[in-house]
């Protein structure tokens, strides 16, 4: 498989991390380096764990995961965006309008990282029978995963601090369309 290949599977796989990461700057308004780097460090170690973790099973396992991978991811980023939803009527209720009271759990992160990468680890189960290079597919992966996660947390924290918008239900409506996408992806146009 060619480098461009990889290139382009690793770009495929960041795109829900991207978006992701743009929510979870839109919820940072004020992001400090340090949270980037943390947002984007997690997720792309999630994904890039993911495709070794689905590269090492190979195809015995793809059977028994891509039946219901989909069902993970939809209902992680449901729990996650409700979630949002629901914390973000907390603080208007409250009286408290800060955004700077807004923070990302580790909890939280980690559930983002799983939920979108799911799609990784059958991609990766998928590329071993191909005999893909593993280096260089969990390496380019998990790099392009950080840099577009990194510019996904930095647009969003750029552009949720110059719009004055309820940030935190925004967030959590685009990840449960996330899952939503996902779903209805695998359900209906999937052979």
């Amino acid at each position: 498989m060619l480098f461009v290949e990889i290139l382009l599977i690793a770009i495929g796989l960041s795109m829900d991390s991207l978006a992701v990461s743009v929510t979870s700057g839109i919820i940072l308004p004020k992001c400090k380096p340090w949270q980037v780097i943390r947002i984007a460090l997690v997720l792309a170690l999630f994904q890039a764990g993911m495709t070794l973790i689905g590269y090492m099973a190979g195809l015995g396992f793809e059977q028994y995961i891509k039946s219901y991978d989909h069902w993970i991811a939809f209902l992680l980023l449901l729990c996650l965006g409700g979630k949002m939803v629901y914390d973000s009527f907390q603080i208007e209720g409250s009286g408290d309008k800060t955004q700077d009271c807004v923070k990302i759990s580790n909890r939280m992160l980690c559930g983002l990282g799983i939920a979108t990468s799911i799609d990784a680890l059958v991609v990766g189960i998928s590329l071993a029978i191909l005999n893909v290079p593993l280096f260089s597919l969990v390496f380019m992966v998990g790099l392009v995963t950080f840099v577009f996660s990194a510019f996904g947390v930095c647009c969003g924290s750029y552009f949720g601090e110059k719009f004055n918008l309820k940030l935190d239900l925004i967030g959590g409506l685009i990840l449960i369309a996330i899952g939503v996408k996902i779903l209805i992806e695998h359900l209906f146009f999937n052979n």
